[in-house]
């Protein structure tokens, strides 16, 4: 699979609008927004396909692989930066190192990255202003998309730890952090998840590690991958046409069966009831 680099601090690109997707899946070094300015579709990232439409915003951090389905004709603006750039572009170490993990941990809120009806009606006119200043490339052109870019990253990382458990902080241990990315990078390999791997990894005792781990997040451990997994399926209900039992053997689920029970004990529904609801009846329960 092709991989791109980043060989500046960041860059921004404006396609035009486009019919079809000119690229097959890729992969990237780098953290790339990708906002909608216009056209419908999905955006396929790793094993996930998401609908997109104009205002929406996405985020693929280093080694996401992604390509897009275009539905009708699309415009799409490219924001790109690399780890350094969170650094060395006004922020300070604590906010860096803090944004540096949210934007790592972007999974937490797949598809559109802007969670609230606030912060799109926020990042439209910024997203316009980058578009106006890219097209100008004026006096201090520059110096003014590097503090559009910083808001976005700052906007993006508040919807990111939307998402994140409850206890998770800037003053969170990295031990935790770390455990956190293992989790939701290993989410597909039932056999990683095991706590005596997981603890191996983390260097933390076995019979220690889901008090250290409730202790940090505020939920156990089962709990939180439990949680991920179900926002996977929800994501593959609503924009696939992956059927029951192939969603259960991608997630390490015994049997379609298992699958339906779990999600019905915390979405108090079934999953092809949420399937042919679009997801509406998740907002009653």
């Amino acid at each position: 699979m092709v991989k791109d680099n980043l060989y500046q601090p960041f860059e921004v690109v404006l396609r035009e609008p486009l019919s079809a997707c000119p690229r097959s899946k890729h992969s990237h070094s780098f953290f790339e927004f990708i906002y909608i300015v216009s056209g419908t579709g999905k955006q396929c990232i790793n094993k996930s396909k998401f609908t997109y439409k104009p205002g929406h915003l996405f985020l693929l951090t280093p080694d996401d692989s992604h390509y897009f389905e275009i539905l009708t004709e699309t415009q799409f603006l490219f924001i790109r930066f690399n780890p350094l750039y969170i650094k060395d572009h006004g922020l300070s170490n604590e906010t860096a190192e803090h944004l540096n993990f949210l934007l790592k941990n972007a999974g937490q809120a797949p598809g559109c990255i802007l969670k609230t009806d606030e912060d799109k009606a926020v990042v439209k006119p910024i997203m316009q202003a980058i578009i106006s200043e890219k097209e100008k490339n004026g006096l201090y052109s520059k110096a003014l998309l590097q503090q559009y870019i910083n808001t976005v990253i700052v906007i993006a990382a508040r919807n990111v730890a939307m998402s994140m458990p409850d206890e998770v902080s800037e003053n969170t241990e990295e031990k935790t952090l770390d455990i956190l990315q293992y989790i939701q990078a290993n989410i597909y390999f039932p056999e990683k998840l095991k706590a005596k791997v997981i603890a191996d990894k983390a260097g933390i005792s076995e019979n220690y590690l889901g008090q250290y781990f409730k202790k940090h997040t505020g939920e156990t451990m089962q709990q939180y991958i439990i949680n991920y997994k179900l926002k996977l399926i929800e994501n593959r209900l609503l924009h696939s046409n992956m059927r029951m039992v192939e969603i259960a053997n991608e997630l390490g689920f015994n049997d379609e069966s298992h699958l339906n029970r779990i999600f019905k004990k915390y979405r108090h529904m079934n999953p092809s009831d949420f399937r042919k609801a679009g997801g509406e009846l998740h907002t009653l329960v």
